[in-house]
């Protein structure tokens, strides 16, 4: 589950925590929304500890400049 499905369930669960009214037999919807919140928390902080160790910054491999071309080797000119 991404980012936006831990965000989406934040959102479902804060709606049905906290703006219904509705009674339905046997389910508490109260209770259902706290836990999606719950586990949606969970999930934007095991997404966040995963994002960050991927972010490692890998410092850039020095650049070796090699001479290729050297006087008489049949390039510019020399020695033909």
């Amino acid at each position: 589950m991404g980012l936006g499905g831990c965000i989406i369930l934040i959102a479902v669960g804060a709606i049905l925590a906290f703006a219904t009214d509705w009674h339905m037999q046997g389910v508490n919807l109260h209770l259902v929304g706290v836990i999606f919140m719950i586990v949606g928390f969970i999930g934007v902080a095991t997404f966040s500890s995963i994002y960050r160790r991927r972010r490692v910054v890998v410092p850039p491999a020095p650049v070796v400049e090699e001479e290729r071309h050297r006087p008489g080797d049949g390039y510019g000119g020399y020695g033909v």
